[in-house]
């Protein structure tokens, strides 16, 4: 039986493009019943907004040690809509150009979630930010402290 694991993401930019932070929440129940969390963030020093909230994404699903159920809840349309409806398999399949014959952007990190969505069975939760939401806000402030100086 796959492990259960719920994951809250978010992302923040100083300006954009500009310096960026990513922070992501972890939890599960061991078998035991006890409540596992961790937390995880990083940054970069150039960077957009939309990457850093799909690199909050892939950081945490790439922690994962073998195949989960994962539930991902992120205040991210961009991250959440591009796979539930299909856009990110449609940019690969088409060599990563949009239907307006446009390159897509942050094709690495699409590739990389993709391929990631494969190995595990990921449901994606869009959830209002800066709504008072306890884990988002607490992702939020992981990827404000990220951010490079």
């Amino acid at each position: 039986m796959k492990k259960t694991i719920n994951i809250f993401t978010d992302g923040a930019c100083s300006g954009n493009p500009g310096p960026g932070g990513w922070g992501a929440i972890l939890r599960h129940v061991d078998s035991s019943g006890k409540l596992l969390q961790s937390e995880i963030s990083g940054g970069e020093v150039q960077t957009t907004n939309n990457r850093m909230e799909m690199t909050a994404v892939t950081e945490a699903l790439s922690r994962l040690k073998y195949p989960c159920k994962v539930t991902i809840r992120t205040d991210s349309r961009y991250v959440v809509d591009g796979i539930t409806k299909g856009w990110a398999k449609s940019w690969r399949r088409n060599n990563w150009i949009k239907s307006d014959k446009k390159p897509a952007l942050n094709a690495d990190l699409w590739e990389m979630l993709l391929d990631l969505c494969d190995t595990h069975e990921v449901t994606f939760e869009w959830i209002k930010g800066h709504a008072g939401h306890a884990e988002n806000e607490r992702c939020d402030e992981l990827a404000r402290l990220a951010v490079p100086k």
